[in-house]
């Protein structure tokens, strides 16, 4: 009896900690779709590219994607897993080597729904967004 309450009670924990955590990572994608709109961030079909690029992640959803001459945010179609998982990489699908269009292509195997363009302040407040308070410290 105490065992099959023990088994129930931590189906429980974990079903509140996967909700807490479904529900921030909604909220971050909430809070950059506001600043894309506030901003006013204009979408782009396709942007050059180069082969040393690297990114840093946003959420599940958006990154902020460097190259030689600029950062830009992308949004993906869904959930992007691969990006922090390198044994579930896909290769990209690209048409063009010297540029990524959204839409059409991927980024380790997510569909890249949206482009923006980013100056490097918009860039370094989007990066700031989601941190808590001296999480750079640890």
């Amino acid at each position: 009896m105490t065992r099959t309450m023990l088994v129930a009670l931590m189906a429980a924990l974990v079903a509140c900690a996967s909700q807490e955590t479904t529900q921030i990572r909604e909220e971050q994608d909430q809070a950059i779709r506001d600043f894309i709109a506030v901003r006013g961030l204009q979408e782009l079909a396709k942007i050059r590219s180069s082969g040393s690029e690297g990114w840093d992640r946003l959420s599940d959803h958006f990154i902020i994607y460097n190259t030689r001459r600029g950062s830009f945010l992308f949004e993906f179609a869904r959930r992007c897993y691969e990006l922090d998982d390198a044994s579930r990489v896909t290769p990209d699908v690209r048409a063009d080597p010297n540029a990524i269009r959204a839409r059409f292509e991927t980024l380790r195997g997510c569909s890249i729904h949206k482009i923006y363009a980013l100056t490097k302040a918009e860039g370094a407040e989007l990066r700031e967004l989601g941190e808590a308070p001296g999480s750079r410290n640890q």
